[in-house]
């Protein structure tokens, strides 16, 4: 392997966030082999354009729906649009798991060429995303990664995992079965017979309410199995909860920032993909309105839960909240969507923390997470 022709030199304020004398070399990952490519793609362009060109020098990477990865130079508008992939834009790259490469390595006329890499935001959701399967190939490079490690991305992302350590630290959870591939789905009525409906059938670790469907009662219960296996070969069967979804986000490592609380204004309909991204997408009320008290408690519980599951860089918890004030997990989004009208960004802005310099932060915390880590 030849030596590196380009090596960035990176660098920090005193205040903890980049220099702008000495701009971080940042790959921004996005797309990925992933039923939720398409909202990827809407969040990386999202994430390009407001990313700080005079701190970073931006290496936009994207991964085709069949896992290849490619340093990208099409603007942010054609990511968004799914035209990036065109011979004229993009150069086959890899990222080995090798610390002394530290970045991506790409074919030239004369060998390979080495860009070395101070941090990588992988932009990604779901699976071989969201999971800790990239998580894990940035920790073995040594490369800071913005966002959860590999334990807690791959906890957060497993339903029946996530509910079954929230339960044993005392927090409520909605009861639930696990229904396998390989089961006799002849089976699904016995396994269900203490569930009470409505019902919630769930790919155990897929997002974005892929493959969800909401049951009031036994009769559509095989094919809404059927419809999460393929997306994977474990299925949550959960009892709905009577009450409002309410979120929260979360950025930091060590100490903690939350964001105003918000609501999903729907109720009890269930929310599908479509209606999450399509063009009637859902209405989220910012801020939930819960009284102050309240809003404090679920800011508690969901730093309460964000540290229990290991949780670093970003995170939204949701939760439902009763009619009584009783407040019952739900799951936590290690990588949620970061487009100007997700939920993520919105807020934390209206908490005080504006997009651009939310980003700023998110590149700090995985530099220090990444200095930490080695610290004796």
């Amino acid at each position: 392997m030849t030596s590196p022709k380009n090596v960035s030199a990176g660098g920090s304020s005193v205040d903890g966030s980049p220099s702008i004398e000495t701009p971080l070399t940042v790959a921004v990952l996005f797309g990925g082999r992933s039923p939720e490519y398409a909202v990827s793609l809407q969040s990386a362009a999202a994430v390009l354009r407001r990313l700080d060109t005079r701190r970073y020098r931006v290496v936009p990477v994207g991964i085709d729906r069949e896992g290849r990865w490619y340093r990208c130079s099409a603007p942010p508008e054609e990511i968004e649009r799914d035209e990036w992939l065109r011979k004229d834009t993009c150069l086959s790259v890899e990222l080995p798991p090798d610390r002394e490469i530290h970045g991506l390595v790409e074919p030239t006329g004369d060998g390979l060429r080495v860009l070395r890499l101070d941090a990588v935001f992988p932009v990604l959701h779901g699976e071989n995303g969201e999971d800790g399967s990239v998580q894990g190939l940035l920790q073995l490079a040594g490369i800071p990664c913005v966002g959860c490690g590999t334990a807690a991305s791959a906890l957060c992302m497993d339903k029946d995992l996530s509910h079954r350590l929230a339960r044993s630290a005392g927090i409520p959870v909605p009861d639930w079965v696990l229904f396998t591939r390989g089961d006799e789905l002849q089976r699904l009525p016995a396994l269900t017979r203490e569930l009470r409906y409505p019902l919630f059938v769930k790919p155990a670790a897929a997002g974005s309410s892929l493959g969800v469907t909401r049951l009031e009662d036994p009769s559509g219960l095989e094919a809404a199995v059927t419809l999460a296996l393929r997306y994977g070969p474990r299925v949550v069967i959960e009892e709905g909860v009577e009450g409002r979804e309410v979120g929260c986000a979360i950025i930091g490592n060590q100490r903690l920032l939350a964001g105003v609380v918000d609501e999903m204004a729907p109720g009890s309909r269930l929310l599908d993909y479509q209606w999450k991204y399509g063009p009637d997408a859902i209405e989220v009320r910012l801020p939930a309105r819960v009284s102050e008290e309240t809003a404090v408690h679920i800011k508690r519980t969901a730093a309460r839960l964000y540290r229990l599951f290991g949780c670093t860089g970003l995170s939204r918890v949701d939760l439902f909240l009763t009619p009584e004030g009783e407040l019952f997990f739900n799951e936590i989004n290690t990588l949620p969507g970061l487009t100007a009208h997700s939920r993520f960004p919105r807020m934390m802005e209206a908490a005080g923390c504006p997009f651009e310099e939310l980003l700023d932060r998110l590149i700090a915390l995985a530099v220090e997470k990444e200095d930490e880590r080695w610290k004796p």
